[in-house]
């Protein structure tokens, strides 16, 4: 079934559904008339499939009748909200993608393994915020050079010169957010061949 027939479905649906929440009320055409301002002869249309829902028509509708908009329309249900997106490793970091939608803001869980690398704070255009779940984590931030822990977040503008890595010896687990630049420079970057 293709979109045009899915909407006409539901677009159908609306007159029957009007009139049976309209009954299951006790109301008459002419009371909700009175309490919406919209004429009898049009409600009895929409009912009836007569004349096409609008939302300047159903608002009104659905405040007087005290039910939410999508019981009168019957909109279909939203899919599957769980993200199922693959893990992405990269430079000793296991990415959990968070978000579904491409572009935008993005949210990651990150798993970050012990290394003994020495930081390399690089730059790039974004502006990143990180929340520690496990472990502990060095950030170097321009001047600063921190360690935070569970329940400790940072944020920083990522034109600073940063890094960040877990320190001791097991691995650390954080949520990050970032937008586009920071997900092309964390995630989707090819690592330094050595």
């Amino acid at each position: 079934m293709d979109e045009d027939q899915d909407l006409d479905g539901v677009l159908n649906g609306v007159g029957p559904r009007l009139r049976k929440v309209r009954k299951e009320r006790g109301a008459t055409l002419a009371a909700l008339s009175e309490a919406t301002g919209i004429s009898v002869s049009t409600l009895s249309r929409l009912e009836s499939g007569g004349r096409k829902p609008s939302l300047e028509l159903l608002l009104p509708i659905a405040r007087a009748h005290q039910v939410p908009l999508d019981e009168l329309v019957g909109a279909p249900p939203v899919g599957d909200p769980r993200v199922r997106a693959k893990p992405i490793e990269r430079g000793g970091r296991t990415y959990l993608p968070l978000t579904r939608q491409p572009g935008g803001l993005q949210a990651f869980k990150v798993i970050c393994r012990p290394t003994r690398e020495e930081p390399e704070p690089r730059t790039h255009e974004g502006y990143e915020w990180l929340y520690v779940l496990s472990g502990r984590m060095r950030v170097v931030l321009g001047p600063h050079d921190l360690e935070v822990g569970p329940g400790e977040a940072v944020e920083f503008d990522t034109r600073v010169p940063h890094w960040f890595g877990p320190v001791g010896d097991g691995p650390a687990e954080f949520l990050s957010l970032f937008g586009p630049q920071g997900e092309r420079m964390h995630v989707r970057a090819r690592p330094k061949s050595g």
